[in-house]
């Protein structure tokens, strides 16, 4: 059976440990592995603009020997005539494997359903597992140990950031804290599926309105930008709405001491998060930004093997 990865809980928690390991060994010997030598060609499809997804996809195809396919669908036929499913069965007789940063879940879900060929969500309105596990990855390194941490997310928790943080963070054994507007919680099953996840691994799941009880101390603070692709209409609401959820340095001052800082970029300063805190000795963001390429890498070769045992 092909493995897909669409959002952070299609593996278990023991496959996304040993993906991070893998990642660690990449990022140490960048060239140990050429799983895609020959080379054969990635198809990475784009909706949406992208920086750190798109370079990171990219470079990280190449190291692994093969050639990134880069396609947007604006000028492809997924982007009106032709169903996911459709562009799949076409794809998946010339690509190794597909990476799609679109809207929807449920295209990704078609497209999945529909090919032999691994499909990576690079980002949809639901998730954003990618990110998590280079997310994790950093957390890792510079904390150690990831089960038993608290990671305290502000701001939005119906965005796709804090739906992976929940999934991913309880997988991890984690104690993640999603401090937002009660109209901003995250969405209830997804929250019953970390909660079910949690009970496994030792982590948990807590929602909280009041931002200096789920600071008091973190071991990780996280935000997200406000205003996600797609909503900028939105965006004097989510000024109002969310305004009291702006991590500073009083904020991170209730974390416990060592704390660190992280974010997924690109970051609106002065909203979601003060210039002193991103750019402040507490803060990892370019160690996040580069662990994209490596768990990113890892990823693709665990699939890929995946890919050669189910043949």
């Amino acid at each position: 059976m092909t493995r897909h990865f669409l959002r952070d809980d299609d593996i278990t928690p023991a496959e996304q440990a040993e993906i991070l390991d893998l990642a660690v060994s990449l990022k140490a010997d960048r060239w140990s592995q050429q799983p895609l030598e020959g080379p054969q060609t990635v198809a990475v499809i784009f909706d949406k603009s992208s920086t750190r997804t798109r370079v990171s996809f990219a470079v990280g195809i190449a190291d692994l020997g093969g050639s990134p396919l880069i396609i947007s669908t604006a000028n492809s036929q997924l982007g009106g005539k032709e169903t996911p499913a459709d562009t799949a069965r076409v794809l998946e007789r010339q690509v190794a494997a597909i990476v799609w940063r679109t809207y929807a879940q449920a295209g990704l879900e078609e497209m999945a359903a529909g090919t032999r060929v691994p499909v990576v969500n690079a980002l949809s309105d639901d998730f954003h597992p990618c990110q998590l596990l280079a997310d994790l990855l950093t957390i890792k390194e510079h904390k150690g140990e990831l089960a038993g941490l608290t990671l305290s997310f502000f701001g939005d928790g119906q965005s796709n950031m804090a739906h992976s943080y929940a999934l991913a963070g309880a997988m991890a054994g984690m104690h993640v804290r999603v401090a937002s507007p009660v109209d901003y919680a995250p969405r209830e099953d997804i929250v019953a599926d970390a909660d079910r996840i949690a009970a496994a691994t030792g982590g948990s799941i807590t929602l909280m309105t009041d931002v200096n009880e789920a600071a008091a101390g973190a071991d990780i603070i996280v935000t997200d930008t406000w205003v996600s692709m797609g909503k900028e209409e939105e965006k004097l609401a989510r000024l109002r709405d969310l305004g009291a959820y702006k991590v500073t340095q009083e904020l991170m001052s209730l974390a416990d001491g060592e704390a660190i800082f992280i974010h997924c970029l690109p970051a609106d300063r002065g909203y979601e998060v003060d210039a002193d805190v991103i750019d402040g000795p507490q803060s990892v963001i370019w160690d996040e930004a580069e662990n994209r390429l490596h768990a990113q890498k890892a990823l693709l070769v665990w699939l890929l093997a995946k890919q050669g045992e189910a043949a």
